[in-house]
């Protein structure tokens, strides 16, 4: 159920777009509407959506975030949330990103699906996601919070309506490795070790994305059937991080080693 009216719909997908572009933080849309609604939320980030493709940006995939159990009661909700991936956000593997271009950035570890067929359904299973998919590749996802983590002045903490609302925080994507078949391994097994500056920092198996990384795609195809929508071939999916977010800084190598699956690594400046 939505809340908030057209207008201001606009006006907070104007203020991140702003927030983006200049890298500076904004309030949180719940500091100005404590009763704003997930639809709200949602709405907020498909006006957004719409001003970065009105600019000429591209729809190149799409994100699940808050995939594990314990995020999903830190932040009070029962299910993952979604946001778009556009194709400005796409790094290449070993790159440099300036440190300076995002407002908090940290990253996490994850798997990407490369999506072979249409896939739509309000009963779209695992299996139906590995049937769908054409490869999958190790990925590093940059978030980044737009709105403030933490208010400078009230110290309150924002909300899923925010996260959401802020293209569920995601900032970018680097894709490396070895590709695989969807079924060439068992995907619950793949490992990864996140180092940052030659340090392990997180690690962690992508079982812990509900119980099995197509299980995320899957939500998502049903999510999305409910809005007439489909994962289209050959867009990418963001599976879900399976270690907690590393925090980045000027300086920092980042090298994230996924076993068989070879590794992606990039440098913040």
């Amino acid at each position: 159920m939505r809340t908030l009216t057209d207008d201001e719909v606009a006006a907070e997908a104007e203020r991140h777009d702003t927030a983006r572009t200049t890298a500076t933080q904004i309030d949180p849309p719940t500091v100005e509407h404590p009763d704003m609604t997930i639809d709200d939320a949602y709405a907020i980030q498909r006006a957004w959506f719409e001003i970065e493709t009105s600019a000429g940006a591209a729809l190149k995939g799409h994100k699940i975030g808050l995939t594990s159990r314990a995020m999903q009661v830190s932040m009070n909700i029962d299910e993952p949330d979604f946001g778009y991936l556009l194709d400005d956000m796409f790094h290449e593997d070993g790159c440099e990103l300036a440190v300076a271009s995002y407002c908090d950035p940290k990253i996490e570890v994850e798997l990407a699906f490369v999506i072979g067929d249409h896939l739509q359904g309000v009963d779209v299973t695992m299996f139906d996601v590995l049937s769908a998919t054409e490869y999958v590749v190790p990925a590093i996802e940059l978030i980044d919070a737009r709105s403030y983590r933490r208010h400078p002045e009230t110290g309150m903490t924002r909300t899923v309506r925010d996260t959401i609302s802020d293209n569920a925080a995601d900032a970018g994507v680097i894709l490396g490795g070895r590709p695989v078949g969807p079924r060439g391994i068992d995907l619950r097994w793949v490992g990864a070790l996140c180092y940052r500056n030659g340090v392990i920092e997180e690690s962690g198996v992508a079982a812990a994305v509900l119980n099995h990384p197509a299980n995320g795609v899957a939500w998502l195809a049903r999510r999305y059937a409910q809005h007439d929508m489909a994962l289209e071939p050959g867009q990418v999916v963001l599976a879900g991080s399976f270690t907690r977010p590393v925090d980045c800084r000027a300086g920092d190598t980042f090298h994230v080693d996924y076993g068989d699956l070879g590794g992606v690594a990039f440098s913040f400046v």
